[in-house]
């Protein structure tokens, strides 16, 4: 099974030999003449065992080999075993760990150098106002429609540009603009951007950003129009106030003098922001809060106040692929009472307003929010998640079929391997018993869903109980004469001798039940989770 290749940063090799990936030589010279003496193959006569002993030694051998070299240690630790068996031309005269390193790292600023001059991102919105009240009145449904484009491109390390441009109907009457922004990064403190628009704001401007510690940055801005030549200044002061939340104060001088002060908060599970501006004949203050429910659903709270502006907004979103969302957000105010669909695919936004009613009518306003939310959840409960749950089982069952062959011979690999390993397992396990010590009872490794059921998972042969494998023998064997087991942090577990990847391309989880004493524990950690038994936190 050749998965070591595909995931670089796996760490099997210090899997097999259970040791730490900070381990020094000396700990890997006595962890290798451990595993010797259990897979040396002149220990054995019977020629299948001989043979298991001496597939496994070689395993054995090739990662002490490996791990004892300074250079090949050095590249597997960075790229792992493609590093090794990819003929990465390093050539002959670097012999030393520095030069070798030194290599790797001109190696990889190349690929990101490439990287970067061929990255090109591209962000657009299409806004499409629609309008029921105009619609019924014979005037068409269309209110209004706005188009806008951008394409940015990091030329060199530290120089990006940016084009974009934009276009606006509403009613009878339309325009449009284009705009050019070419940043600069003077140090890895501050940046300077030179920018330019044409159209309905035709102008020039500047703009300098400096971080002035590890907590604060300020912007200074001047832009001039190309049509009265008024000049408009703009300073922006940003500070991390704790370790999810920043502040900000904005002041524009000119022809909109303004002064707004806002913050956001960015947690795991959740988001706000709010802002208050205040300018020479208008003022307003927004709000919003938006949680996650979990990695795919999302809420979402806002609220507009101001001197042309009074609306509440409140609804939801759904990640529905990789790179698409969509949100529906019911809104009610001064402008009436709206339906707002949002469909984001990447840099792409489709935004579709719609206008139900410009009278506040109590009744109306019921209707127009139940209604949609109970159509979401009863699509959701009999129509998507019923969809959404019979693809994820058919990509699941279609790995399964493309990876068996592999999986099947990593299993018989796996069990070979535990066939050695049982004797002293065993031996292991007993004088734990007669001590009262750690004692594993039951352990499996694989699939993250299938491991939740487990319990039936023991008793059926199904598709999802072939993505477990039973590990009770390699932990009971790994245990050591003090009643510990440790299973390092950052190293794949399936890594280790006598387990294997039984669901290549799934999360996985290993889960033990064992015994100390006269106490039942059990755990679950993830592939890649350090475990350590016995702990008080785990008895059940």
């Amino acid at each position: 099974m050749k998965e070591r290749n595909e995931e670089p940063n796996s760490r099997e090799l210090y899997a097999l030999l259970h040791i730490s990936p900070e381990a020094s030589d000396e700990e890997i010279r006595r962890a290798y003449r451990q595993w010797a003496q259990v897979y040396h193959p002149d220990k054995y006569q019977a020629s299948q065992m001989k043979e298991i002993a001496t597939e496994n030694f070689q395993r054995i051998c090739e990662a002490y080999e490996i791990l004892t070299d300074e250079n090949k240690r050095l590249i597997y630790d960075i790229y792992g075993m493609e590093g090794l068996t990819s003929g990465l031309e390093l050539g002959p005269r670097l012999n030393k760990v520095e030069e070798i390193k030194e290599e790797l790292e001109r190696l990889k600023r190349q690929r990101d150098h490439e990287k970067l001059s061929a990255h090109v991102r591209t962000s657009g919105s299409i806004l499409a106002n629609l309008s029921l009240p105009e619609f019924l009145d014979g005037d068409g449904i269309m209110k209004g429609m706005a188009m806008a484009s951008e394409v940015q491109s990091q030329i060199s390390k530290s120089n990006s540009i940016a084009i974009g441009g934009n276009l606006a109907v509403k009613g009878y009457s339309g325009g449009g603009g284009a705009t050019a922004v070419f940043r600069h990064q003077l140090s890895p403190v501050s940046s300077v951007e030179l920018m330019g628009s044409l159209g309905l704001q035709s102008l020039l401007g500047i703009q300098t950003s400096r971080q002035l510690s590890i907590h604060s940055t300020a912007t200074a801005g001047v832009t001039m129009s190309l049509k009265d030549g008024s000049l408009n200044l703009s300073n922006t002061w940003t500070r991390q106030l704790s370790e999810t939340t920043n502040g900000n104060i904005q002041l524009a001088l000119g022809s909109e003098s303004s002064i707004g002060v806002g913050w956001r908060k960015k947690a795991e599970k959740m988001s706000a922001s709010g802002e208050l501006k205040l300018g020479a004949s208008s003022f307003g203050a927004t709000a919003q809060y938006t949680h996650r429910f979990s990695s795919k659903s999302h809420g979402r709270v806002a609220g507009t106040v101001g001197s042309g502006a009074l609306a509440f907004e409140i609804g939801g979103g759904r990640k529905i692929s990789k790179f698409s969302t969509i949100r529906m957000l019911y809104s009610i105010g001064i402008q009436g009472i709206l339906w707002k669909f949002e469909l984001h695919r990447g840099g792409q936004k489709l935004i579709v307003p719609i206008l139900l009613s410009d009278d506040l009518n109590l009744l109306f306003a019921a209707g127009a929010f139940v209604f949609p939310v109970s159509l979401y959840f009863t699509l959701k409960n009999f129509v998507l998640k019923p969809y959404y749950l019979r693809r994820e089982k058919e990509k699941a069952l279609e790995n399964v079929e493309k990876t068996r062959s592999q999986v099947q011979e990593a299993r018989a690999a796996a069990q070979k391997a535990q066939q050695l390993l049982q004797n002293v397992a065993d031996r292991k396990r007993n004088k734990q018993l007669e001590r009262d010590g750690l004692v594993v009872r039951k352990a499996f490794y694989g699939n993250r869903k299938a491991m939740f059921d487990r319990h039936k998972l023991e008793e059926t042969e199904d598709e999802m109980a072939s993505q477990i494998i039973n590990v009770t023998v390699p932990l009971n064997f790994l245990v050591n004469d003090s009643g510990q087991l440790k299973l390092h942090e950052g190293v794949k577990k399936s890594g280790i001798m006598g387990f294997c990847d039984p669901c290549p391309g799934e999360p996985k989880l290993l889960y033990v039940e064992y015994t100390y004493g006269v106490s039942r524990y059990e755990v679950v950690v993830d592939d890649y989770e350090e475990l350590l038994i016995p702990q008080e936190r785990h008895k059940v």
